[in-house]
C-alpha cells in the first residue's frame, strides 16, 4: 500500500504526476470513495498530465468517457453510479474496454466488482479533517 496525500488543488497535479510515475504500466484502477471527494478532478489531472486536451468530465450519465493523450494513447474514465445491476456493464461491452490495454479509470467499482479484472488496482479516496484528501493504493 502507498499513500499519496493531496493538501489542495495547487497540489492536484503533481500528485497526479506522482501517481501516474508509480502505477507504471498498470491499466485498470477502481476509484473508491464517497461522493465528491475528488475521484473525478484527479482523474481530470491524471488526464491533463498525460497531455489531454479534451473537456474533461465526470461519465455520470454516458457511464464511459474517451480521452486521447499526447501520445495518442487512450484512456476511458468510468462512472458506474448509475447503473442498477452488473448485466448493464455486459450490455455495453465492457470486456473491449477494460482488456483493451488502455488506461481504464472505474468510478464506483463496487457496482461491478464482481467482472473487475485480477490486476484492478484499488484507489481509495478520503477527505481529510482538515479538507486534505489522502489517497490510498493498493
Amino acid at each position: 500500500m502507498t499513500e499519496l496525500k493531496i493538501n489542495s488543488l495547487e497540489d492536484i497535479n503533481s500528485v497526479a504526476a506522482e501517481f501516474i510515475k508509480l502505477v507504471g504500466d498498470k491499466r485498470i484502477f477502481a476509484m473508491h470513495g464517497a461522493m465528491g471527494v475528488g475521484k473525478t478532478t484527479f482523474v481530470k489531472a491524471i488526464c491533463e498530465e498525460m497531455g489531454v486536451k479534451d473537456t474533461i468530465n465526470s461519465p455520470t450519465f454516458a457511464i464511459v468517457n474517451e480521452y486521447h493523450t499526447a501520445k495518442e494513447s487512450i484512456i476511458y474514465h468510468f462512472d458506474f453510479y448509475r447503473i442498477d445491476d452488473v448485466q448493464e456493464a455486459y450490455d455495453f461491452g465492457y470486456e473491449d474496454y477494460f482488456y483493451s490495454n488502455a488506461m481504464c479509470f472505474i468510478e464506483w467499482p463496487e457496482k461491478i466488482d464482481s467482472i473487475l479484472p485480477n490486476d484492478t488496482v484499488e484507489v481509495h479516496f478520503k477527505e481529510e479533517a482538515d479538507g486534505s484528501r489522502s489517497i490510498r493504493i493498493f
